[in-house]
C-alpha cells in the first residue's frame, strides 16, 4: 500500500526541509516558487519541440496516465460555436454527465468547468463566507487546491484521514461551512467505500454538506474497486476531470449534484471564468459517450506489470498499490545519494524527482505525470493509469524500467552539480 507523504506532526521531511505552505512537499533553491515550476515546464515544452521536430511525433511517449487531446471525430466545424455547442448538445452533455456520475434528473444538475480545480473552487466561492472554516477528509492529503479555495474565501482549513477526528471538527461551534472528501487521493490511495459513506454521515448528521473532489476516483472507485458512483455515495455535489483514467479528455471539469449547488456554483463561475467554452461540449459528450471502464481496468493492469519490472531493479523504494507505482520523491533522493556515494543532499525531494523527470524526457521522449500539475501535487515519481498500447510502442514494461533505473544512475553522476542541474530544469 502507497504510505501518505504528508507527515502533519513534523511538516518536513527526512532531510529536515520543511514543507512549502499549502504543498506536501517541500521547495529548494531550484524551484522554489510555482514562477519556477512554470520555467521547467516551458523547458520541458522546448524538449518535446525539438524531439518532435527532429525524430517526428511518434518520439513523445505519453506516460502520465492522462488524455488531455482533443477528440472531435464527426463534429462539423460549425458546430464548434459557443451558442450553438450548448442548443444542440446541452442536454444530452447533462444527460451523460448524471449517468457517469450517478445523478438524478429530477434532483440533479451538471456543470462543465475549464479545469476539475474551477469546480471545486466554484463550490467554495458558492458554499463557504469568511470566518468559516472548511474540513478536508482523504485516505492521505486534500489536494491543495481544497486549501486554497478555503483560503481564499477567507475560510480556514484543516485536514484529517480520521473519521474520529473528523467528528471531533464537525461537533466544533461553529460548525464547518463545507466536508470535502477525496475518494483517491494525490498519493493514489483510495479511501474504502464504509469509510466515505460514514464521512458523509457524519457531516449530514450534524447539517453539514459534503463535496467530493473525485477528480480521478469517480472512474477508479467503481471499475478497479467495485464502489458506487460519486453521487450515489450520498454526497451533496461531486467533481471529477475528464482528462483521468478512461475518459478520453479534454481536461475539463465536471460538477454534478444538488441543483441548487450547482447553480450557484455555476453563476461564481460565470461570475470569474471558470466556466468551460461551451464549444467544447461536443468533445465533453463524445468523451462521455465512449467511457469505459474496461479501459481504466487495462491501464491498472498495464501500470502492475512496470511496478513488478521497477522493483525488480530499484527494491523497497518502489511502492505500489492496485493502480500506481512510484518511488516517493524521498526515497529517491536517498536512492540518488546512495548510487552517488553521498550523504550531502544538494537540492529537496522535490528537485530530485523534477530532474529524473526532464532526464526522461530529455533523452527518451517520456512525459510523465510530473508535467501535468503546476505545481504538482505529488512530488513523487509517479506512473499511474499507462496506456497498454504506448507501453507496447515503448517496449514493454522492462524497456521502461531499465530507462528509470539508467537515469536514476546517470542523474547520481551529476548530483554534486548543482549549475548543471539548474540548467537541466531551468535553462530555455
Amino acid at each position: 500500500m502507497v504510505t501518505s507523504q504528508i507527515r502533519e506532526s513534523s511538516g518536513q521531511d527526512r532531510f529536515g526541509n520543511r514543507f512549502a505552505p499549502g504543498l506536501p512537499y517541500a521547495r529548494g533553491s531550484l524551484l522554489s516558487t510555482t514562477e519556477d515550476d512554470y520555467t521547467k515546464l516551458k523547458k520541458a515544452q522546448q524538449v518535446i519541440r525539438t524531439r518532435i521536430q527532429e525524430q517526428g511525433r511518434s518520439s513523445i511517449y505519453n506516460f502520465s496516465g492522462l488524455q488531455r487531446s482533443l477528440s472531435l471525430d464527426g463534429v462539423e466545424p460549425w458546430l464548434l460555436d459557443d451558442e450553438v455547442a450548448p442548443a444542440i448538445y446541452g442536454q444530452e452533455l447533462t444527460e451523460l454527465g448524471l449517468a457517469h456520475l450517478g445523478g438524478t434528473p429530477a434532483s440533479d444538475d451538471v456543470m462543465v468547468f475549464n479545469r476539475a480545480t474551477a469546480a471545486l473552487f466554484a463550490v467554495h466561492l458558492a458554499m463557504v463566507d469568511g470566518g468559516q472554516s472548511v474540513v478536508g477528509f482523504s485516505p492521505s492529503y486534500s489536494h491543495p487546491v481544497v486549501s486554497r479555495s478555503a483560503a481564499r474565501c477567507g475560510a480556514s482549513f484543516v485536514d484529517t484521514t480520521s473519521l474520529t477526528r473528523l467528528k471531533e471538527l464537525c461537533d466544533e461551534s461553529p460548525a464547518p461551512a463545507l466536508v470535502v472528501v477525496t475518494r483517491l487521493a494525490v498519493s493514489y490511495e483510495i479511501l474504502p467505500e464504509q469509510e466515505l459513506l460514514e464521512a458523509v454521515e457524519i457531516a449530514h448528521d450534524r447539517g453539514i454538506r459534503c463535496l467530493l473532489d473525485d477528480a480521478g476516483g469517480a472512474r477508479v472507485g467503481p471499475a478497479v474497486y467495485g464502489q458506487r458512483r460519486a453521487l450515489e455515495l450520498g454526497v451533496d455535489v461531486a467533481a471529477t476531470g475528464l482528462d483521468k483514467y478512461g475518459t478520453q479528455g479534454p481536461r475539463l471539469g465536471l460538477l454534478a449534484g444538488r441543483s441548487d449547488i450547482v447553480a450557484a456554483a455555476r453563476a461564481r463561475a460565470f461570475e470569474f471564468g471558470l466556466e468551460a467554452r461551451p464549444m467544447l461540449y461536443p468533445a465533453v459528450v463524445g468523451s462521455l459517450r465512449s467511457y469505459s471502464p474496461q479501459r481504466v481496468v487495462e491501464r491498472v493492469k498495464a501500470t502492475s506489470a512496470v511496478a513488478d519490472s521497477l522493483r525488480a531493479r530499484i527494491g523497497d523504494r518502489v511502492v505500489a498499490n492496485e493502480v500506481s507505482v512510484q518511488v516517493q520523491a524521498e526515497s529517491l533522493l536517498a536512492e540518488l545519494l546512495d548510487r552517488a556515494g553521498s550523504t550531502d543532499a544538494p537540492l529537496v525531494p522535490y528537485e530530485a524527482t523534477a530532474a529524473v523527470a526532464m532526464r526522461l524526457l530529455l533523452h527518451h521522449g517520456i512525459l510523465t505525470v510530473h508535467f501535468a500539475g503546476m505545481p504538482p501535487g505529488t512530488s513523487a515519481l509517479l506512473f499511474k493509469f499507462l496506456d497498454p498500447n504506448e507501453l507496447d510502442r515503448y517496449g514493454g514494461p522492462d524497456a521502461l524500467a531499465d530507462t528509470i533505473d539508467n537515469e536514476i544512475t546517470e542523474l547520481a553522476r551529476q548530483l554534486g552539480d548543482v549549475s548543471t542541474l539548474g540548467r537541466l530544469l531551468l535553462e530555455v
